[in-house]
């Protein structure tokens, strides 16, 4: 923030304009007939509380990569103005993201950065998008609608892309400094290229091409099973079943996840707002949608939190559920059989891990799923003394700017699973 201030008297103090003055305590420009320019940051997480309230009619968002979504979306939500005819705009700049989570804006700004969007836009091309169902959804021009007897209004949405020769002021020696730099970050700052891969931290739990790899062979589709006895003709009957994995929130920022796996292959995820399940009764009824009283298969719920209510509401119904509290004590061991694990949180993410491990033979497959590649790629791991750590899930929320409940659905629905002879599925084609 200090380069911009800088900057930003480099400029007002060459126009010769005598009605300007600069606050330093408040950061603050006052310029001729009424105008403000406010410069303001948000080193951590709580700090997007500072703007609550705090109308603006220009949002200009610098290195926007290094936000986390919950931020951007926070303090966007006033940029408003009670002045008739003032154009309200948010404007955002940055390089493509370094980190797993800065991988949010690629898919906010989808249709112009992912190479594998549906319907893809042209650069400066101009969308509208509606909050529909806590997602944003594109709609076909600016005109309210009505959903659930709420009007909606979209917004438009656009994204120009800029290479470093299109700035007319840095010189050839910044660009051969660029040129110089390891990949993936040679072609991120010089040819701003959003799909380039991230490069991963060191002690990544996960790494993110497993993930990806996981993600095309959920593409074959559901699995199947194949009855091997049946010698001339082979009955093939869809795989049932196997867990489902529950992280539930109630009310607030965090959302109720289901995750539901058959043999090794994870169905698209369940996703619902707290405010939906500010209950357990009303979390086990989700849940109960999902399950098959004639298939009783195991459901992971974790312990902590808000899960406990959910879990004494199956529990009644006398279901096979199965309270997990990733805080708890862990007995196993990694697959070497060498390192045991610090908690129950450590060796759910460890064996997810060992489970998309290219080498392995579980042939695990995810959904596509942008939330999910964050989640299960932002944790970091240590070894100990006592076993493999997993670095606290605050610590997580924190670079996320949200809780991971996708990534830790997941996971649960994988230890309720784990033990399961998956030697007869097959998948299609």
């Amino acid at each position: 923030m200090r380069a911009l201030i800088e900057r930003s008297r480099e400029i007002y103090n060459s126009e010769g304009d005598a009605f300007k003055t600069f606050n330093e305590q408040s950061h603050l420009w006052r310029l001729q007939g009424g105008r403000q320019i406010e410069f303001g940051s948000i080193q951590y997480e709580q700090d997007r509380f500072k703007y609550k309230g705090r109308p603006h009619d220009l949002y200009c968002w610098d290195e926007v990569t290094e936000f986390t979504e919950l931020q951007f979306r926070f303090v966007n939500a006033w940029n408003r103005t009670a002045v008739k005819g003032q154009r309200c705009r948010i404007v955002a700049t940055g390089n493509p993201p370094s980190a797993q989570e800065g991988q949010w804006v690629k898919q906010y700004w989808g249709a112009w950065l992912d190479a594998k969007h549906a319907n893809p836009a042209a650069p400066g091309e101009l969308r509208w998008y509606a909050r529909v169902n806590d997602r944003d959804e594109v709609v076909k021009d600016a005109a309210p609608f009505e959903h659930k007897g709420k009007i909606i209004h979209p917004r438009s949405r656009t994204f120009i892309p800029a290479r470093i020769t299109d700035n007319p002021y840095l010189n050839e020696e910044y660009i051969a400094l660029l040129q110089s730099q390891p990949e993936p970050y040679r072609s991120q700052l010089l040819y701003g290229d959003f799909n380039i891969g991230v490069k991963d931290d060191e002690w990544q739990v996960i790494p993110t091409a497993w993930v990806y790899a996981a993600f095309e062979r959920w593409k074959a589709g559901k699995p199947v099973i194949v009855n091997e006895n049946a010698e001339q003709n082979k009955k093939v009957t869809p795989q049932p079943l196997t867990a489902l994995g529950c992280d539930i929130a109630h009310g607030g920022e965090d959302s109720t996840v289901i995750a539901k796996l058959y043999g090794t292959w994870f169905d698209a995820l369940k996703k619902y707002p707290g405010s939906v399940t500010n209950s357990g009764e009303k979390a086990a009824k989700l849940i109960l949608d999902e399950w098959d009283e004639k298939n009783p298969v195991p459901i992971a719920i974790d312990m902590i939190g808000y899960g406990v209510s959910a879990y004494d509401a199956l529990k009644e119904k006398d279901l096979p559920v199965r309270g997990i509290n990733f805080a708890d004590a862990s007995n196993k061991k990694d697959k070497s059989r060498h390192y045991g694990f610090v908690n129950v949180r450590a060796e759910c993410y460890w064996k997810l891990r060992e489970a998309l491990d290219p080498e392995g033979d579980e042939r695990i497959a995810l959904p596509d799923d942008p939330e999910l590649v964050a989640d299960i790629t932002a944790a970091r791991w240590e070894p100990t003394a006592r076993g493999i750590k997993i670095e606290p899930k605050d610590e997580i929320k924190k670079r996320l700017g949200r809780s991971p409940d996708k990534g830790d659905a997941v996971a649960l629905a994988w230890k309720a699973a784990r033990g399961n002879n998956f030697k007869s599925y097959m998948w299609n084609g």
